[in-house]
């Protein structure tokens, strides 16, 4: 990741980018409304470059499927991704500019495809 900013340089201005570990597409550090992103808005990945848990493997560097969306008190919308590698869970705030589809087929794949047969609540 390249490191061209100051922290006086308008978000508009900033030029720091990663490629997407998935799709391959070249993002931008921070979205369109000035917060700083760490995953693609595109397709919703990341890569696992902070360990959030004491005594765990360290920066693994693999991939960080997007598992879940969270809503907590605060209303903000949040990302919930699982590393492929070490399995650790993190979360990253949604950005205005990530894809609307791909969030919401995240946000309702539980109901979708529940982890219990459906047919149970007739028995009810």
């Amino acid at each position: 990741m390249s490191d061209n900013t100051k922290s006086n340089t308008p978000p508009s201005l900033r030029t720091d980018t990663f490629g997407c570990v998935r799709c391959g597409l070249t993002v931008t550090t921070f979205s369109p409304d000035g917060e700083r992103r760490d995953h693609c808005p595109s397709c919703l990945y990341s890569r696992h470059v902070v360990d959030q848990a004491a005594g765990g493997p360290s920066d693994c560097g693999a991939r960080m499927a997007p598992i879940s969306i969270a809503v907590p008190r605060d209303g903000r919308w949040a990302v919930i991704h699982r590393c492929v590698r070490c399995h650790e869970l993190t979360s990253s705030p949604v950005c205005v500019d990530d894809n609307q589809l791909v969030l919401m087929r995240t946000a309702v794949r539980p109901l979708a495809q529940p982890p219990f047969p459906l047919e149970a609540f007739g028995d009810l």
